[in-house]
């Protein structure tokens, strides 16, 4: 019963939460189940300033998108939205926000409706279960009277067929022992095989290095780099490399085949012929100047400036998608200005920004994909 109303309690909460947002913002829709993609992230980032805490985008997910929930959150979590609507913890917040009369009502009533059904079902049960009692020993007897029976018909027989199953067995013997034999034969060499096919592999194998280096600076690119190798009639496979580190790769064939980006540089497909390739060899990336741009206005200071920059950057007609790390929403569109309204609020997500993908048409940004990366000290 005390879980019950400890449920209760943070529903309400839930409701104080919401109403606590809206005195000062104006999310896409006032009911906070309904919240997604951009309007979280500004909920957080209120929760940060208010509260000095943040959830995670599936702690959110898991609590304020389904009602009611079946279990609570984790103290600290609890204290925290506590916190935000104005109470020094949960525990003060239960102690003075009491729950409505009319509600712990309709509860107590559910509860009395789900106890008078539990105490019906034993008494419906006591009715039916004197007569299997009185059925069963008379089933139980005959069909043991039956098996005894057949039991006696058939152990004349047991003896005889005893003595042949041995004859048969001592005849068979030799057979089983060439059969055995056999088998051990063939898994060692079927063993050998597969030796040869491994070792023929590694063999042939070679293993090449690949630095890659900005253009201009002919610097080691200090960002992590994506490369799919691509092989025909396979799926591309991934490999990420990370900052001031080479790509190590080895194989038998002839031709390589790769596409390599960065989140500053501009993606490349590479086509590589393998027979007299160096074992190192230095790649030279292409910066992507937009890429650059954007990440330098998200750190800006300058707000006004910031926003003058990219209403010249991005094309009115762009399309613009952020990607989510979570099982609920992949991606979401947003138009150009509700982007740069983004970009220009002082919030801490955007350290986190993460420019993926662009593409330009006459001088203008006409396609931006981005993420915010998860951070660290995020509730779980």
């Amino acid at each position: 019963m005390l879980t019950d109303l400890d449920l209760l309690y943070f529903e309400q909460l839930k409701i104080l939460v919401q109403a606590k947002y809206l005195e000062n913002h104006s999310p896409s829709y006032d009911d906070i189940s309904r919240w997604k993609g951009i309007d979280i992230v500004y909920f957080q980032e209120d929760l940060r300033k208010k509260a000095k805490g943040n959830i995670s985008e599936k702690t959110f997910y898991t609590y304020f998108k389904t009602s009611p929930v079946s279990k609570l959150p984790r103290i600290d979590m609890l204290n925290l939205l506590s916190l935000y609507v104005g109470f020094a913890s949960w525990y003060e917040y239960k102690k003075l926000k009491k729950i409505p009369e009319e509600i712990l009502e309709d509860k107590a009533s559910e509860s009395e409706a789900i106890n008078h059904t539990i105490e019906i079902l034993p008494k419906e049960e006591e009715k039916r279960q004197p007569i299997q009692e009185e059925e069963a020993p008379k089933t139980i007897h005959k069909e043991s009277i039956e098996k005894d029976e057949q039991m006696v018909l058939i152990n004349p027989s047991l003896e005889s067929s005893s003595i042949e199953s041995l004859h048969e067995n001592l005849s068979a013997s030799p057979w089983l022992q060439i059969k055995k034999y056999l088998w051990i034969g063939v898994s060692i060499i079927l063993a050998c095989l597969l030796a040869l096919l491994i070792f023929y592999d590694r063999l042939f194998e070679k293993t090449y290095e690949f630095k890659f280096v900005d253009a201009d600076r002919s610097q080691a690119v200090q960002n992590s780099v994506e490369i799919k190798v691509l092989k025909a009639g396979e799926s591309p496979i991934t490999y990420r490399v990370k900052p001031n580190e080479n790509f190590i790769y080895s194989t038998k064939d002839k031709n390589l085949k790769m596409v390599v980006s960065s989140i500053f540089y501009r993606t490349d497909t590479l086509i590589r012929n393998l027979e007299n390739a160096p074992e190192i060899e230095t790649i030279e990336l292409k910066p992507n100047e937009y890429n650059m741009m954007l990440y330098s206005y998200s750190t800006s200071k300058d707000f006004k400036r910031r926003r003058a920059e990219l209403g010249n950057l991005i094309s009115d007609k762009a399309i613009i998608y952020q990607v989510f790390d979570n099982q609920y929403f992949n991606v979401e569109t947003m138009t150009k200005q509700r982007y740069i309204d983004f970009l220009s609020l002082p919030t801490t997500s955007l350290e986190n920004l993460d420019v993926i993908e662009t593409k330009i048409d006459k001088g203008k940004i006409v396609l931006i994909k981005f993420r915010i990366k998860k951070s660290h000290d995020e509730i779980k």
